[in-house]
């Protein structure tokens, strides 16, 4: 329980940080890649500029929720943690619970 409720300071993700881990949790990615792959997911709805993607980065480092896994000819490629997969699977079963509650209402 006390797990749970250290991972949960982290939530709600903002749709571009949830998209970003998302990404990450696939495969390791650097930044231009992870900006094309967050657009494909999102069927184009989103977009994440680079200050904004570098800024989402910096923050999930800092948190240890992502860790950069290398780094060539200026790219770094980062890679989900463990804490970041367990606060993108709370996330998502956040917004399970609110797509059913949703799907609810005619």
């Amino acid at each position: 329980m006390a797990e749970t409720k250290e991972i949960s300071k982290y939530l709600p993700l903002s749709e571009t940080t949830c998209y970003t881990m998302l990404c990450l949790a696939e495969e390791p990615l650097h930044g231009y890649a992870l900006m094309q792959k967050v657009s494909e997911i999102s069927q184009g709805t989103i977009s994440i500029g680079a200050g904004t993607l570098y800024t989402i980065f910096s923050t999930l480092e800092k948190e240890e929720l992502i860790e950069m896994v290398s780094e060539a000819d200026r790219r770094k490629t980062y890679s989900l943690t463990l804490r970041g997969r367990q606060v993108l699977a709370l996330q998502i079963q956040r917004l399970e619970i609110m797509a059913e509650n949703g799907r609810r209402i005619k």
